[in-house]
């Protein structure tokens, strides 16, 4: 032990369970993968000049969310479910699953910052800065030791007690159902997971993530580079988000997963939704 050095023992959080999980079962859908780089110039142009004028930030994320919701909105089968081995369900609403950082207290008063997951209801019928205060008011509502629950606190014992079973009491429970029933998937975690993991490669340009996910359709927001591009035949330099995009192969074909893309891009290329 002369060799080990020091080091600090700390008990492994129960709520994380859940997570391992979903990262177990998300192993087991037949996504296709997509790497993306999206030209965002004209979008990141309007939210600085929009900060510099009203002294507000709209969120990054959200705005992608609100392009996310209208293309899936017009390509309603990119979301579909499987209900049984001869139907599936295409909802109407789409229900983007985001993850959030937010304070988690501990038994011992500390606290640390942890990704949660949250689900913005009918992203594709609300605003951006309606989906932006959305997701900053729940940034903002810390939780008490081994709280996971967002929102809705009233079930956040229930929460507590379905973290701490163990792992095949929360696949009787839970997870069998969360993969044979669409609509009781479409309550608990929507039909989209959108998560974003930052400038990771900030310093070569290039910062793409391959996510896991149980969800039909995965996305992954990595960096934000500025590059040189061609816009109307001259080379400028423009801002790229570098985005991976994952789809159920079990529900949808290339063909139609093409034309969704072509509309999400052209939705990002354009800003869509900033000026409302």
């Amino acid at each position: 032990m002369a060799d080990i050095g020091t080091y600090e023992e700390r008990r492994f959080p129960e709520f994380r369970n859940p997570t391992l999980d979903t990262l177990d079962l998300g192993k087991k859908k037949h996504h296709i993968p997509l790497l993306l780089e999206v030209d965002v110039t004209k979008a990141r142009e309007y939210m600085r000049e929009f900060k510099a004028r009203t002294g507000e930030g709209l969120s990054f994320t959200g705005w992608v969310m609100k392009c996310i919701g209208q293309a899936v909105n017009e390509h309603k089968h990119i979301q579909a479910m499987r209900k049984g081995r001869k139907s599936l369900i295409l909802f109407d609403d789409v229900d983007i699953s985001v993850v959030v950082e937010r304070s988690v207290g501990h038994s011992d008063s500390s606290s640390e910052t942890l990704p949660m997951p949250y689900v913005v209801r009918r992203a594709n019928k609300k605003t951006v800065k309606e989906i932006s205060d959305e997701i900053r008011t729940t940034q903002a509502e810390s939780l008490g030791a081994g709280e996971v629950q967002l929102g809705a606190r009233r079930n956040v014992h229930l929460t507590k007690a379905f973290t701490l079973m163990p792992r095949f009491v929360r696949n009787l429970l839970v997870w069998r159902r969360l993969t044979k029933d669409p609509f009781f998937a479409k309550k608990m975690m929507g039909t989209v997971v959108v998560t974003s993991v930052g400038n990771i490669g900030k310093s070569s340009g290039y910062g793409w993530a391959i996510p896991i996910g149980m969800h039909p359709v995965v996305f992954a927001l990595g960096s934000i580079a500025r590059k040189p591009g061609v816009v109307d035949e001259e080379i400028t330099i423009r801002e790229y988000l570098s985005m991976t995009v994952l789809f159920d192969h079990d529900v949808t074909d290339g063909a139609p997963v093409i034309r969704f893309i072509q509309r999400l891009n052209e939705l990002l290329e354009h800003g869509y939704g900033l000026d409302k």
